[in-house]
């Protein structure tokens, strides 16, 4: 009697999970994007959210939550009701470096969060000014070699991607920059161009107008693969230092303890989505690369980005209180 009972109360939880996914959403499904309207999160989510909004006729509204590197977003949306109804954007810094960066972090992304899927990753160029001697990685490392810490090096910030990924480099390399670190890419970029910065690692989406338009020179990517948008310049690996790989990845998240029917519902419509080739045009012109992928794929690269990314946080030495 009490077997048929249970049976029959898990055949009933599986009806009702199963009734759930085929009619969520009832309501409006708030994205929060931990950073101002503009950047590249900003960017990639307005894409997922208006996509969803015309393909299902789904209400899907973008809220801006900016702050102590995405700390506030993120841990707005950890702390969210786990139903379905909140998603956040998360991305390398706040999901990988940030845990490690911040003395006290008001979330675990590992067991505060469910990765629902990788929205797309887009690689840090290291640039010089147009009119540098330095025109490739062996120039730089050969300069680098014979004056340890006379090569200064821009950053948008202290223990930023670009930081980092430049921290990484140097290591592997067996070389020191002195590192110089802006608030921001602007006046990063304005100092390298003005002859006052030797070298500046940025991402691809802030930088391209100006390799483009001839101010600046790209010397390699930190990704795997060649970036689709500088498809002329080397990666650090293809320049001697095998399996370097350092990227800003974007991707989906709800809070813990969210069904499992509605994760499955919205993995498979954000995937529906990455396919639609003008959403990988859209991606691809800020520099980035479509991911898409089951929500283990991304729970695995958040983890092990978490122990490479904490790990070059030590290592640098950065912090912020």
């Amino acid at each position: 009697m009490i077997a048929r009972r249970f049976l029959a109360l898990a055949s009933l939880a599986v009806v009702a999970a199963s009734a759930m996914a085929q009619t969520y959403p009832t309501k409006p499904i708030r994205l929060v994007v931990p950073f101002p309207p503009g950047g590249g999160t900003d960017i990639f989510a307005r894409v997922i959210a208006n996509k969803l909004t015309e393909t299902l006729k789904w209400v899907v509204v973008v809220d801006n939550k900016p702050g102590a590197g995405g700390n506030i977003g993120v841990d707005l949306a950890a702390k969210s009701p786990p139903d379905g109804y909140t998603m956040v954007l998360g991305q390398t810094s706040n999901l990988a470096i940030n845990p490690t960066l911040y003395a006290k972090l008001p979330y675990d992304p590992l067991k505060d969060l469910i990765p629902v899927v990788g929205i797309a990753s887009a690689p840090v160029v290291l640039i010089v000014a147009a009119n540098s001697p330095y025109k490739s990685l062996d120039d730089i490392v050969a300069a680098a070699k014979a004056n340890p810490g006379g090569l200064m090096f821009a950053s948008p910030g202290n223990g930023t991607v670009s930081h980092l990924a430049c921290e990484r480099l140097q290591r592997v390399a067996g070389i020191k920059f002195e590192h110089v670190p802006y608030k921001g890419s602007s006046q990063a970029m304005a100092d390298v161009i003005g002859g006052n910065v030797e070298l500046f690692m940025a991402s691809v989406p802030s930088v391209l107008a100006q390799i483009n338009g001839g101010k600046l020179r790209a010397i390699v990517v930190t990704s795997k693969k060649r970036a689709t948008e500088l498809p002329q310049v080397p990666t650090v690996a293809e320049s001697g230092y095998k399996d370097f790989e350092a990227s800003t990845w974007y991707g989906l998240l709800v809070p813990s303890g969210t069904p499992s029917t509605i994760v499955g519902r919205l993995n498979a419509e954000v995937n529906r989505v990455l396919e639609m080739p003008d959403v990988r045009a859209h991606i691809g012109a800020e520099g980035g690369q479509p991911l898409g992928g089951t929500p283990e794929q991304f729970a695995s690269l958040l983890h092990s980005e978490h122990a490479i990314w904490g790990k070059a946080v030590k290592e640098s030495g950065a912090k912020v209180d």
